[in-house]
């Protein structure tokens, strides 16, 4: 990998009663790397990234940070190295405005304990004027808000912490064409900002058109890694469904 390794995971297993979820899993994202984690449903994507979040404790193996090796006590810890994960679900508070729902967790205070919503709403407003400089309307309660606006609340909230590494869970599952094409963008800045981001879809299209790598996973292992540059879509559903490469010449 060109990119020097921001975050790496060696040799990762996961065990839960017996179930070997992870078999020794090494995965590696480099700084402004977009690399994309695909594979079925109960492949261990969904372990992987809670065990990078701090979710889980891995079984065996090492997570390192900036090469240096660390653990992972809560999703707390995972923060203060700069790891984020965005979840499908956002997170975030339907009932709330944008400002609220950028610092929920993290809020601003003024002398007595008062909320400073002044300064709050005028961070997230240049927060997210930086991932978007259309989304100017940031004071409604984001129920109202569109997909790709509620996805840049989220994005933006991450990266406000000095995210060295962004996990993104399937960020344009029931997105339109043009917001999934927001969400690309958005990728891009972050990328260019020398951010690495792990990204995680079942959608190969997708993957194709924003990973610079793409690493499949199936049963718990890692079958395959492939450039979209060097690579095709028919290569990359094959690892997926037959844990297997095409035979050469016959690539879409």
């Amino acid at each position: 990998m060109a990119a020097a390794a921001l975050v790496e995971l060696v040799g990762i297993t996961r065990h839960f009663a017996g179930v070997h979820a992870l078999k020794g899993v090494d995965l590696a994202v480099g700084a402004g790397e977009v690399v994309a984690l695909v594979g079925h449903n109960g492949a261990g994507k969904s372990v992987l990234v809670q065990i990078l979040s701090g979710v889980f404790a891995p079984t065996g193996g090492e997570i390192r940070v900036a090469g240096r090796p660390v653990t992972f006590a809560s999703p707390a810890d995972a923060r203060r190295y700069g790891i984020e994960t965005i979840y499908q679900t956002l997170a975030l508070a339907d009932n709330l405005d944008a400002p609220a729902n950028f610092f929920l967790g993290r809020e601003l205070r003024r002398a007595f304990g008062f909320l400073d919503k002044k300064r709050m709403s005028s961070e997230a407003a240049r927060a997210l004027s930086d991932l978007n400089p259309n989304f100017i309307d940031i004071e409604r309660p984001v129920r109202q808000m569109s997909g790709g606006q509620r996805q840049a609340i989220a994005i933006a909230r991450a990266i406000h912490f000095d995210v060295k590494l962004l996990v993104m869970d399937e960020p344009t599952a029931a997105l339109g064409p043009h917001e999934t094409a927001q969400v690309g963008e958005l990728i891009a800045r972050l990328r260019s900002q020398g951010i690495g981001i792990l990204l995680i879809s079942h959608d190969v299209r997708d993957v194709m058109r924003l990973a610079d790598r793409i690493v499949v996973l199936k049963n718990g292992e890692v079958v395959g890694e492939v450039r979209p540059a060097d690579s095709s879509e028919d290569e990359v559903v094959d690892l997926i469904i037959r844990g297997r490469r095409l035979p050469s010449g016959s690539a879409a």
